[in-house]
């Protein structure tokens, strides 16, 4: 007999569209239309399923915009720290402001401001991984010697990613190809 889900019971397929469906879902009806039962019914599984991986439409948004995040924001490593960190940012912006994954992160930083769990949730968890991530472009230039050995990482992270949300999240200005670069060369000349 062959068995198509992981050690858990999990099809991945299954899985696959249930995490693609709450993006969808989201953007089209926002977080408090946002349903089990519309997750269940767009990815084509049964409710019982959903409630069985996940106990909630919090759970499925926190894994799918995990997920989104491994996989979209994990900077490449060109051997220059400039080029490095202006792809990364744009693309932090790109993911922030027009990808399903993006709605998705605004949509459980608005939910976390009246839910401590899931503000713990979300920053210890996803965040912390990913300013892990945001890390690297810093860290592989200080390895190759571009940068001085005790530069304060997580400030310099700091200063380039919270200007991009900061942007999305606060004052909706746009964040352009344009500012990001600049954003980037400033901190770059600073460091360097």
């Amino acid at each position: 007999m062959d068995h198509h889900g992981n050690r858990y019971g999990r099809s991945e397929a299954a899985r696959a569209a249930v995490l693609e469906a709450a993006d969808d879902l989201l953007v089209e009806h926002g977080f408090a239309g946002l349903t089990i039962e519309k997750i269940a019914a767009r990815a084509g599984v049964a409710k019982q399923t959903i409630y069985r991986w996940w106990p909630s439409k919090v759970d499925i948004l926190l894994e799918a915009f995990g997920d989104d995040m491994a996989e979209d924001l994990t900077p490449a490593d060109h051997g220059y720290l400039a080029t490095d960190l202006r792809e990364h940012l744009a693309r932090l912006a790109d993911f922030l402001t027009t990808s399903d994954a993006g709605a998705v992160y605004r949509a459980l930083v608005g939910q976390a401001q009246h839910d401590p769990q899931l503000a713990t949730r979300l920053r210890d968890g996803h965040l912390a991984a990913q300013h892990a991530r945001d890390r690297l472009p810093f860290e592989r230039a200080i390895a190759r010697r571009e940068l001085v050995e005790n530069l304060d990482v997580d400030l310099a992270v700091e200063r380039l990613v919270g200007v991009v949300h900061y942007r999305v999240l606060v004052t909706g200005e746009p964040v352009t190809r344009e500012f990001t670069d600049a954003l980037v060369d400033a901190l770059v000349l600073e460091l360097t």
